[in-house]
């Protein structure tokens, strides 16, 4: 079967080649790929590609050969999947408890969106409490967990501020009820949740407008610049202040569960994947670099022809 594989190279991250296709554990579907998602941080995998691992995480295609214990979708049916890698290909082995079948009113592009933004952001506001009636403060809001956190959070009632440096994205933003500044310092607070994902100057920046007894909840280094604090500013900061850092796989809940309750969202109109290019996976090293560079908001979805 085609694949893409790793190339190491930043101005071609990966190409097409010929690979065995996936033999499925017991706990496996094998899932005809007919459309896959490409997210920001593979692009910096990518950079330094771990010898023979295929990359790929976001799925969405048939089932063509149920898993061999009985456990997870049967027969020939439309599913998303996130697997940890391979799934940029012609056929993926999934694991059963990171499939969740699609419903005719989610189209292939939807699902191929959702999984790692999806649950990034559902797990993300899970592990903030209670939002209803609370200040958010979201920064590197533009990409995919972006805009899913900001639908989210304003549908459970809290008031979000988005950062984005770009005018342009931040006008979906605000369709989605968030309030737009484009830069952190611009912020004007207090804030009791903030989520940080950019790093660098921003967090430090971010935690000094964070309310008394607020949480900053850090996850991610878009920006990848690392971030400093200093100690005595910290603590002669809000009272009780509490910083969390936060990885989406560390959750109570199951990847089938929180994939099933993404596509019930999707499906019902309350989460709307925002997807800024479609386009075949024989574009899929252009978009990498151009996902990498930001010239892509929201989600890229590459389908199989």
């Amino acid at each position: 079967m085609k694949a893409f594989v790793p190339t190491g190279d930043p101005a071609e991250p990966v190409v097409l080649a010929d690979v065995a296709e996936p033999t499925p554990r017991p706990d496996e579907a094998l899932v005809k790929v007919e459309a896959f998602s490409v997210n920001r941080g593979e692009t910096f995998k990518l950079e330094r590609p771990v010898p023979g691992e295929r990359p790929g995480k976001d799925i969405a295609g048939l089932v063509v050969q149920s898993a061999a214990d009985g456990s997870g979708p049967s027969g020939i049916t439309r599913v998303v999947g996130h697997p940890m890698s391979g799934g940029w290909a012609e056929y993926v082995a999934v694991p059963t408890d990171a499939l969740a079948e699609l419903p005719d009113s989610v189209s292939v592009l939807q699902g191929a969106a959702l999984p790692l933004a999806g649950l990034t952001a559902l797990r993300l506001l899970r592990a903030a409490g209670p939002v209803l009636g609370r200040r958010v403060l979201l920064t590197g809001a533009s990409g995919g967990v972006g805009h899913f956190v900001t639908e989210l959070a304003v549908a459970a009632g809290a008031q979000v501020t988005a950062v984005t440096r770009n005018a342009a994205r931040g006008a979906r933003l605000a369709e989605l009820g968030a309030d737009v500044v484009h830069d952190v310092g611009d912020a004007r607070g207090p804030y009791d949740i903030v989520l940080e994902s950019t790093g660098g100057g921003a967090l430090p920046l971010a935690l000094a407008r964070l309310a008394r007894r607020g949480t900053l909840i850090w996850f991610g280094q878009a920006g990848r610049a690392p971030a400093t604090l200093d100690f005595f500013d910290f603590f002669a900061g809000p009272e009780s202040a509490v910083i969390r850092h936060f990885h989406y796989l560390d959750a109570d809940t199951r990847l089938d569960d929180d994939l099933a309750a993404l596509v019930r969202l999707t499906a019902e109109g309350r989460l709307r994947p925002e997807i800024g290019r479609v386009t075949d996976w024989a574009d899929t090293a252009t978009t990498l670099t151009d996902l990498r560079d930001r010239r892509i908001r929201g989600k890229a979805v590459l389908t199989l022809s």
